[in-house]
């Protein structure tokens, strides 16, 4: 993994919520999004369709279609949304490399 984008500085006594991401175990926090919990593990959500540069979400609320992540059993999921639950595992990647 590489450094985190986003650096957790309240809500740290909360239960840990273990999720794999990319192959990777990790952890987030109770009342995370996916989009928090991964952003909280490394510097991006996913490479632009177009650029193939970084991105870290857009909009923050459901909307723009730039969060899209990958469930280990094929659901898209956007991640600014969607609760962070106990054992996810998870792909930035629109295709899982595992």
């Amino acid at each position: 993994m590489t450094m985190a984008i986003l650096r957790r500085l309240a809500r740290r006594d909360l239960p840990e919520i273990p999720f794999r991401l990319n192959g990777v175990a990790c952890t987030g926090r109770s009342g995370d999004t996916v989009l928090t919990a991964i952003l909280t593990q490394t510097d991006r959500l996913r490479l632009s369709d177009f650029s193939q540069t970084p991105r870290a979400g857009f909009c923050q609320m459901g909307a723009c279609q730039d969060c899209w992540v990958l469930a280990a059993d094929g659901r898209r999921l956007r991640a600014c949304s969607t609760p962070l639950e106990p054992g996810m595992d998870l792909f930035t990647a629109m295709e899982p490399t595992s």
